[in-house]
């Protein structure tokens, strides 16, 4: 896995939150990987990404305006049912994990995003994508 870069999806309205998801993560999350970011601020950006990249992972704000992430995963799943990169969603609230559930992403994060836990999910939602098994988080 170490050959490798994958590509992060980063998507929130606000470049601050963008910055923290980016810093939380950092460009080695685990020791074996390694992580690039591309980043969208808006709904059409982020489908353009998906569409014209190879995305490994996005990580989307669930708080983002107009289109809040968890409805963005969930018009991602819907229109690529086989081909979506895993999803993980930021929330501030943990009474969202059943939304989140609905939306069908693969893990979750809270706000304030937490080095340790974001890198180990991260980490965790990678390694199970490359395998090509069960993506799942931490």
């Amino acid at each position: 896995m170490t050959d490798r870069t994958y590509t992060v999806l980063l998507y929130s309205d606000d470049p601050k939150v963008r910055d923290r998801m980016r810093l939380a993560v950092g460009t080695r999350p685990a020791a074996d990987l390694q992580v690039e970011f591309v980043e969208a601020d808006d709904y059409d950006a982020c489908v353009r990404l998906v569409d014209d990249y190879e995305i490994d992972l996005m990580l989307l704000d669930g708080e983002a305006t107009p289109a809040g992430g968890l409805g963005l995963a969930r018009q991602i799943k819907d229109d690529r049912p086989n081909a979506s990169p895993p999803v993980c969603v930021v929330i501030a609230r943990a009474a969202d994990r059943w939304l989140a559930a609905y939306a069908q992403v693969e893990g979750t994060l809270m706000f304030p995003l937490d080095p340790i836990e974001t890198g180990r999910t991260v980490a965790a939602m990678l390694r199970s994508y490359a395998a090509g098994g069960p993506v799942t988080a931490a």
